[in-house]
C-alpha cells in the first residue's frame, strides 16, 4: 500500500524555564494506603526562549496550532506505508494473555490503593491476542543497501500518520536524517473480544508498563528482522541511529526500551508519559513500576547516553491526585524532568497548559519539533 503525502515547512516557538524542583528522597513502600496530605500546588514555570532545540523545561499553550511543518507541500518527497500483522501464536516472548475474568483487587492490600497491582496477586490469564497490525514507512529514495536510521513507534495506529508527516518535513528540510518508522500496536485485543484491554492483567500492560528489558527484546528479535525480510531493509546497529516514540504507557514502553537497552536506543520522544504504578505483577526489584524512575532508578543509576524529548498536559491523567497513589501523571513527569536535570541528560521538558493525555492540539504542533530536537547530533556511520 502507498500512501503520498505532503507537508510544509515551519519553526515553532517555545519557551523556557527555570528549574524544576530537586527530586525527593525516596520513601518506604507502606504494607497499606498512607493517611492522605494535602495535594501539592500545581507547577508554575516562567516563560523563556524561542527555540525547538535547547536542552531544558519549557511551557506552551494554553493555545495550540497545527505546526506548518505537519501541513501538506507538494514539494516534499513523500515515502512509501506497508502493513501487515503478526500473531501471537509466532512469538516466543508474548504469546498473549488477558485480564483474569471477575478479578478485582483488594485495594486494603494494596500499596498506594486503587489502581495499584496487589502482591502475590495473579491478575491475568493465558491467551493469545487478535493479530498485531504493523505499519512500516520507508522513506523516499532509500537504498536497500544502506544500514537504515529507524524510529519504533508504540500504540501504531493512533500516531503513524503524524510521525511520518513529521519524517518527510523532517527530511525535506534536512533536520533530520531519512529513516524508517516501525510503528506496532501492542497485543491489547484477546482473541474473540471485540475491545482492547489495558494496565494490569492486560497484554498492553504486560508490554508497556513492565520495567525491564523484554519489550525491547521483542522488538529486536521478533519485529525488526521480519520487517528487514519483508521489505529489503538493512537497519542500522550504531545506537545513535535509532529512536524511539510513544504515548502514555506506550511512552513509558519507549523509554525503557532505551532505558535498559541503551547499546540499541539512544533518541527517546514521550508525550505524557505513564511513569506511574502500573506494573503487574508486582516487581521487587522496581515495586512500584515506572514511577520508580523518579524515586529511585534515575537518581541512583550513572548517567546514560540517552537524548529525551517529554511531554506532559498541565491536566493530565489523575492531575489531582495524592502522590500517595502513585498515579499522578503530572508529578512523576515533573518529577522526571528534575531527575534528568539533576543528572545532566539532554532533555527538552514540554510542560502543555490546559492540555490533557496524549493531547492532540499539542501532538500537532510538536512532533516536527521532537524529532528535530532528539537528533541533533547525529552523523551516520555507515553500520
Amino acid at each position: 500500500m502507498k500512501i503520498r503525502l505532503t507537508i510544509v515547512s515551519f519553526a515553532i516557538a517555545t519557551a523556557l524555564t527555570a528549574a524544576l524542583a530537586q527530586v525527593p528522597p525516596p520513601t518506604p513502600i507502606p504494607a497499606t494506603a498512607p493517611a492522605p496530605a494535602a495535594n501539592p500546588a500545581p507547577p508554575q514555570f516562567p516563560v523563556g526562549g524561542t527555540d525547538n532545540i535547547s536542552d531544558g523545561d519549557t511551557v506552551i499553550g494554553p493555545d495550540y496550532s497545527t505546526a506548518d511543518e505537519m501541513r501538506a507541500n507538494p514539494a516534499w518527497a513523500t515515502g512509501e506505508l506497508h502493513q501487515f500483522v503478526m500473531h501471537a501464536k509466532d512469538s516466543k516472548i508474548y504469546p498473549g494473555r488477558k485480564r483474569k475474568p471477575s478479578y478485582q483487587a483488594d485495594t486494603a492490600r494494596s500499596p498506594g490503593g486503587r489502581g495499584n497491582a496487589v502482591p502475590g496477586d495473579v491478575q491475568w490469564v493465558d491467551a493469545p491476542y487478535e493479530p498485531r497490525p504493523v505499519w512500516v514507512y520507508i522513506p523516499a529514495g532509500t537504498n536497500p543497501r544502506t544500514p537504515m536510521p529507524v524510529i519504533i513507534v508504540q500504540d501504531g495506529r493512533g500516531y503513524q500518520d503524524q510521525v511520518r508527516r513529521a519524517i518527510d518535513a523532517g527530511i525535506a528540510q534536512k533536520k533530520i536524517p531519512p529513516m524508517v518508522m516501525v510503528a506496532l500496536q501492542p497485543g491489547s485485543v484477546p482473541l474473540g473480544a471485540r475491545v482492547a484491554e489495558d494496565a494490569q492483567g492486560s497484554q498492553r500492560g504486560y508490554e508497556y508498563d513492565t520495567v525491564n528489558g523484554r519489550y525491547s527484546d521483542f522488538i529486536e528479535t521478533e519485529v525488526l528482522p521480519l520487517v528487514s525480510k519483508k521489505y529489503n531493509i538493512i537497519f542500522s546497529k550504531d545506537p545513535e541511529a535509532r529512536a524511539t516514540l510513544g504515548g502514555s504507557s506506550g511512552a513509558a514502553a519507549a523509554f525503557t526500551m532505551a532505558w535498559f537497552h541503551p547499546e540499541r536506543y539512544r533518541r527517546v520522544v514521550i508525550f505524557s508519559p505513564t511513569f506511574v504504578n502500573q506494573q503487574s505483577p508486582v516487581d521487587s526489584a522496581n515495586p512500584r513500576g515506572a514511577w520508580e524512575y523518579h524515586a529511585t532508578i534515575i537518581p541512583n543509576t550513572p548517567k546514560k547516553s540517552l537524548r529525551i524529548w517529554m511531554q506532559v498536559g498541565e491536566r493530565d491523567n489523575r492531575y489531582e491526585d495524592q502522590e500517595s497513589t502513585w498515579h499522578n501523571w503530572v508529578m512523576a513527569a515533573n518529577r522526571t524532568a528534575a531527575a534528568f536535570k539533576a543528572k545532566g541528560y539532554n532533555y527538552r521538558y514540554v510542560f502543555s497548559k490546559d492540555a490533557g493525555h496524549t493531547d492532540q492540539r499539542v501532538r500537532e504542533q510538536t512532533m516536527s519539533a521532537a524529532l528535530e530536537y532528539v537528533w541533533q547530533g547525529y552523523k551516520p556511520t555507515g553500520r
